[in-house]
């Protein structure tokens, strides 16, 4: 397929709305007006890619609809990064066109776009900020397990069950400062704590092993 086999299909679609369409008018792959309304851009492109984002957003600087069109041939390609590509399209203000065999989908019309803020999430996020310790991680990073508050909070009860054997949940909340010792201790979220007796946590072995691997004594308490 060229991109030039995507121009008869959008064309048509354009032209069933009413429509008159034109190619390469300037730098703009399609350009269709329809009576007084403001004209419609579309840039083609064989996949989803910055250059034709690029493209879109250049073409934004002359007309307010610009859409992108791309085939959609299987479940391949596009269609596995759908929402995100439909995100980035609805915060840019670009449209966004599938042409199929046969037919052309409208997946977006272009305009204006007030993100709605994820305001638990963006809490929870700053709550993690706040409550992690140092900089324990490397940004950029992945297959590697990330440091987290919960997890410095964890091995630092994990030190204090090391250093001093079995103890109370109150104890060790006291002594490590941290609030939800009780709480982590019962939920037992990384399997490194069990109850020996009513109120009375030990380390597992898996626990024990987590204060001594490589990284541990960034979590303060281990230091």
């Amino acid at each position: 397929m060229r991109e030039a086999d995507l121009y008869a299909p959008v064309k048509a679609h354009l032209e069933a709305q009413g429509y008159e369409v034109k190619a390469e008018i300037g730098d703009c792959d399609v350009l269709a007006r329809r009576g007084d309304e403001p004209p419609v851009v579309v840039e083609l492109k064989l996949t989803f890619s910055l250059a034709l984002v690029m493209q879109g957003v250049a073409r934004q600087s002359l007309f307010d609809h610009v859409y992108l069109a791309v085939p959609v041939s299987s479940d391949r390609g596009w269609k596995l990064r759908y929402k995100d590509i439909l995100r980035l399209c609805r915060r840019l203000g670009l449209g966004l066109l599938a042409v199929k065999p046969g037919q052309v989908e409208t997946h977006l019309d272009p305009g204006p776009y007030t993100p709605r803020r994820n305001t638990a999430r963006a809490g929870r996020l700053l709550r993690e900020f706040e409550r992690r310790v140092g900089d324990p991680n490397t940004g950029g990073t992945t297959g590697t397990t990330r440091m987290t508050a919960y997890r410095q909070e964890a091995l630092r009860c994990a030190a204090h069950l090391a250093a001093c054997g079995p103890s109370k949940a109150a104890d060790i909340a006291a002594a490590t400062g941290v609030v939800r010792a009780g709480r982590m201790l019962r939920d037992d979220h990384y399997g490194w704590f069990e109850r020996v007796d009513r109120g009375i946590y030990a380390l597992t072995p898996k626990g024990l092993a987590a204060t001594t691997v490589p990284g541990a004594a960034q979590a303060p308490g281990l230091a």
